[in-house]
């Protein structure tokens, strides 16, 4: 499966954005998809996943700001970021793992998509 993620922007704090992961190649509806983010010089960290069964995992840093979401006829997952922060910024990149549930170690994630820029300004 190929992902390319895209919907990234400058925005101002406290504004929102909404990341979209398409797939190609494969249908998402039996991968699990997962959010990461990179600042600059720092790791690569989980941000949010969804199951193909629709269950979610967030991380503490997002929880009540971000939301993940899936339309597998789109063949997309979305993330929802709002009252964002500057502390946000970041690339983001969503990833896909087949038929196993979320994990939190990018180890865990074959495919990626090639990441899409987050800055907030505050």
């Amino acid at each position: 499966v190929q992902l390319q993620a895209s919907g990234g922007g400058l925005v101002q704090a406290g504004d929102s954005l909404r990341l979209s992961c398409a797939a190609s190649g494969r249908t998402l509806s039996s991968y699990a998809v997962a959010w990461f983010r990179q600042a600059p010089e720092k790791e690569r960290e989980f941000v949010v996943g969804i199951n193909w069964s629709g269950s979610t995992d967030v991380t503490d840093s997002v929880k009540g700001r971000f939301t993940v979401s899936r339309d597998n006829a789109q063949n997309r997952v979305y993330l929802q970021m709002n009252s964002l922060k500057p502390e946000d910024t970041a690339v983001y990149f969503c990833a896909a793992r087949y038929n196993t549930l979320v994990a939190r170690a990018t180890s865990r994630y074959p495919y990626w998509g090639q990441g899409t820029q987050v800055t907030v300004s505050s």
